[in-house]
């Protein structure tokens, strides 16, 4: 029998376990899930999937999708066009910018001729110009490590081909370059600290570390300038990556007005190693590169893409799913991002293939800009949201620098003008980690989206999607509904061959998609769009920022003067007409 005393003391801790089970009983309770439609969304997306033939028309016919391209261009009408043959309204593609001039690479061959003949692997760099024909100039190495090191090279760049970078060591792949999160893993992301800030590899730098890094900085400037004023003809790099696959970015500006770039290409490392070696053995080097690139002014502006699925009696609140659906231009912009906007649409695909008529309106977005910065759908959130203001400055001092940030990063921020759709507003869901299924969600520190999610992961815990955790995730397109207290979320993926194979590279095609994963994506994004558009609750929100200033209240109508012949009614007192008017003046 138990001690009377020791019962006496588990009676409050037997109240709080009661409290909480119950607390969460209610909370399972209050959130529905149509189990039902559940299944029928499943099946649809499982057995009647045409996920990966959009994926298809989107990389394989469409190509790269480079920001302010006629490619990108192309995505926009034909994912437009696509989403209404499906039966989605109000298709559209929505302007922002000015971005700045697009850029397309027509032609691109580059071997090595002398001493002996092989050609090279490489990619021209993004918003740098082509060659005007064939060149063929000797190779240099420029190593310059400190100041003194130009003189080296003073007088014999001219016409030159140059690699600008140092050779690095080239080590075997012992690990698979595939992978899908594991339980450790995943059980480690659900039991993240809430309260930790986030993570910052190293920490913050050292003062010493700043100095390096400024003369690094102040070191390469000069080396560019040197290069262009010493007349060579391309420049190459070895970038990342190894094996024949490339890492490729631009080089260049967006702005045909700023000085231009050299022509210049990244070349995989093997063959980047080749010809250093031959030139250390004092063995002169003899290329032949050609590159046709083509830069398009006619129109400086950037597209999202968006299309509905109106709402019923709550259609001015609004449900959004998307991901960017611009790319790199080296390979066809598959895993990043061509699969999360495929996987959107195949969302809505099948929300409308099951006839669905959610309360609130779902709207579907595909965004650019997005490898520049997040700027399409930073864009969007400041026409239909909100709005950053400049940052205040301080009497007598100049404006700060503009902040390429949003939402906290890249320097000083200013207050937030909140719009009247920001109150409309319930929930975005972005996917954007490559071609991995979905094991789960960033909460971005939402610790009321908990038992939301829990509830309507639950019905697919057999898909492997069931980990939930309050660490923010960063890099993509969620950031800019969240920088401005807006729900917006990133799912959780298996990295697969992301960061080490396909993301921002050559290999970066449709052969790197895994068709079960895209499937399952579909299903889930179509499930918690569904759940969070028929709610009776827009989603729970986090508070907002301090610095925010919200929308005025509308101004209520002054009632009508009367007119000044108006017949009095019998026995009382004449009113002036001019009262009424005087009121209306108050208020405007």
């Amino acid at each position: 029998m138990m001690h009377s005393r020791f019962k006496r003391a588990m009676a409050p801790i037997a109240a709080v376990l009661i409290l909480c089970l119950t607390a969460g009983a209610q909370v399972a309770q209050v959130e529905k899930v149509d189990l039902e439609m559940m299944k029928k969304i499943r099946a649809e997306g499982l057995e009647r999937s045409q996920v990966m033939e959009t994926l298809s028309w989107m990389t394989d016919v469409i190509g790269p999708r480079l920001t302010g391209s006629p490619q990108m261009k192309h995505a926009n009408e034909w994912t437009k066009n696509k989403m209404i043959e499906w039966g989605l309204e109000n298709g559209k593609l929505e302007a922002w910018g000015p971005f700045g001039r697009g850029w397309t690479l027509e032609k691109f061959s580059a071997n090595v001729i002398e001493p002996v003949p092989f050609p090279v692997i490489g990619y021209p760099k993004a918003w740098t110009p082509g060659t005007d024909g064939p060149i063929v100039g000797e190779v240099i190495h420029l190593d310059v490590r400190t100041e003194a090191d130009f003189e080296k090279y003073r007088g014999k760049l001219k016409g030159a081909i140059v690699l600008t970078t140092p050779m690095r060591e080239v080590t075997a792949w012992f690990r698979a370059p595939g992978s899908r999160l594991n339980d450790e893993q995943l059980l480690a992301m659900s039991n993240a600290n809430p309260a930790a800030p986030p993570r910052q590899a190293g920490g913050p730098p050292s003062d010493e570390q700043m100095r390096q890094f400024r003369a690094s900085a102040e070191l390469n400037n000069k080396r560019s300038e040197f290069i262009r004023s010493e007349g060579a003809a391309v420049l190459i790099d070895a970038g990342r990556g190894d094996g024949g696959t490339l890492f490729v970015g631009s080089g260049g500006p967006r702005d045909k007005n700023a000085p231009q770039a050299l022509p210049s290409f990244t070349m995989t490392v093997e063959h980047y190693g080749r010809i250093v070696r031959t030139l250390q053995k004092g063995v002169k080097v003899k290329m032949e590169v050609d590159i046709r690139a083509k830069f398009h002014d006619d129109d400086p502006m950037s597209y999202n893409t968006t299309a509905e699925i109106p709402g019923t009696d709550l259609k001015d609140e609004v449900v959004m799913l998307g991901g960017h659906l611009d790319s790199w231009h080296s390979g066809t912009g598959a895993t990043d991002n061509a699969a999360g906007c495929a996987v959107a649409m195949e969302a809505a695909r099948i929300l409308k293939a099951l006839g669905v008529k959610p309360r609130r309106t779902i709207r579907v977005a595909l965004w650019s800009g997005e490898e520049q910065g997040l700027i399409g759908s930073r864009q969007y959130v400041n026409q239909h949201f909100a709005e950053r203001q400049a940052p205040p400055t301080q009497p007598g001092q100049p404006p700060p620098p503009p902040t390429p940030g949003f939402q906290g990063r890249g320097g000083p921020q200013g207050p937030i003008m909140l719009k009247p759709e920001h109150e409309k507003f319930s929930v975005y869901f972005n996917l954007d980690n490559g071609t991995g299924k979905i094991r789960g969600v960033y909460l971005q520190g939402n610790e009321a989206a908990r038992a939301v999610f829990r509830a309507w992961l639950e019905p697919f815990r057999d898909l492997g999607a069931a980990t939930l955790t309050i660490s923010n995730t960063g890099g993509t397109d969620h950031l800019s509904f969240d920088g401005v207290g807006l729900p917006g979320f990133q799912f959780i993926q298996d990295p697969v061959e992301y960061d080490t194979r396909t993301h921002h590279s050559n290999m970066d095609v449709w052969e790197r998609l895994q068709a079960e994963d895209m499937k399952q994506a579909s299903v889930i994004m179509a499930a918690f769009v569904y759940n969070a558009a028929m709610r009776d609750e827009k989603f729970p929100r986090k508070p907002l920022p301090a610095n925010v200033i919200k929308p005025a209240p509308p101004v209520a109508a002054a009632p009508a003067p009367e007119p000044q012949n108006a017949k009095q009614p019998a026995n009382t007192k004449s009113t002036k007409t001019t009262k009424p008017a005087e009121k209306v003046k108050k208020q405007n």
